[in-house]
């Protein structure tokens, strides 16, 4: 004898309700070393590739930057 099962196939077990994935918030700049070196910052005022490295971790000002 066979007993029924109810399983959902479905995936989506909620009441409606789409799934967003989360996006990693961006850091706002990346520090002079890493942007040389094309590496993620964290965007710490030590960031974690400097800190690694024994780097001095170093900004360009946001008004040096770019001035249009």
């Amino acid at each position: 004898m066979e007993a029924a099962q109810n399983t959902s196939y479905g995936g989506n077990d909620s009441d409606g309700e789409s799934y967003t994935p989360r996006t990693p918030r961006r850091t706002p700049m990346a520090c002079i070393f890493c942007r040389g070196r094309k590496l993620k910052c964290d965007g710490r005022p030590t960031c974690a590739n400097c800190h690694k490295r024994g780097l001095l971790c170093s900004y360009i000002p946001v008004s040096a930057q770019k001035a249009s």
